[in-house]
């Protein structure tokens, strides 16, 4: 298991950008529909948008797989078996944590969020602990925002700062709702994260990311210096 994907598949996909948005190397839009369902004008009552802010950490995932909590970076291999520090962190932490996770999922299915123990582009001042979830998923089916909110809470989890739930949410509200951050970023926040669903079900995810993000800004690789933690993770790296 040690060189491969244990759930055979990426652990987390990409989120499309709204129009606007601050394209990377590889990203790509949603449709104009989809962008109109998002920002300006649902389709009908039948729709919910939820927007919550964006966060600028590591995007890694807890599985449960065969009665084993697994901690995964994106791509799907095993935190532990990764060559950046941030992973081995992770790894650790959920380790510790493991309790929780066995809580949480159910066989087969993982737990999708933003580890915030190291600066990427982006400092916090966390008041809260270092892993925020967004998403439970089995295979590709993500649970409704309701249950997913339902069921991080039942167990202690932090989720991302809630911007608005209700009809659809134009661009211009969510820059002014992320003026101050609901997870203690220091620098300017870079996003919102739309998320759509019709009759109880998720039906598609759109980001926005203003022009001013700097990928990797805090990275060693860029700096030269040192790495730049969030938090103290001395427990966790070994």
């Amino acid at each position: 298991m040690e060189n491969i994907k244990p759930l055979g598949q990426k652990a987390y996909g990409s989120i499309p950008h709204l129009p606007g948005s601050r394209l990377g190397i590889g990203d790509h839009h949603v449709t104009e529909g989809q962008a109109r369902i998002a920002t300006d004008k649902p389709r009908d009552k039948h729709d919910v948008i939820i927007v919550q802010e964006k966060l600028d950490g590591s995007n890694c995932c807890v599985a449960k797989v065969n009665n084993k909590i697994l901690a995964l970076g994106r791509a799907g291999y095993l935190a532990k078996t990764s060559g950046y520090p941030i992973h081995q962190v992770f790894a650790s932490w959920v380790k510790e944590n493991e309790e929780r996770f066995f809580a949480l999922l159910a066989e087969g299915e993982r737990v999708c969020g933003e580890f915030l123990a190291q600066a990427v582009g982006t400092k916090y001042c966390l008041q809260h602990e270092p892993f925020v979830a967004f998403d439970i998923l089995k295979k590709t089916e993500r649970l409704p925002y309701n249950i997913f909110e339902q069921r991080i809470k039942e167990t202690d989890f932090v989720i991302p700062n809630l911007l608005h739930i209700g009809s659809s949410f134009p661009v211009a509200d969510a820059i002014k709702a992320i003026q101050i951050s609901g997870h203690g970023a220091i620098d300017e926040v870079e996003g919102a994260i739309w998320r759509v669903e019709r009759k109880g079900k998720v039906d598609f995810l759109a980001k926005f990311v203003h022009h001013h993000k700097q990928d990797g800004k805090y990275f060693p690789e860029t700096t030269g210096l040192e790495t730049v933690w969030n938090c103290d993770v001395s427990r966790w790296l070994k």
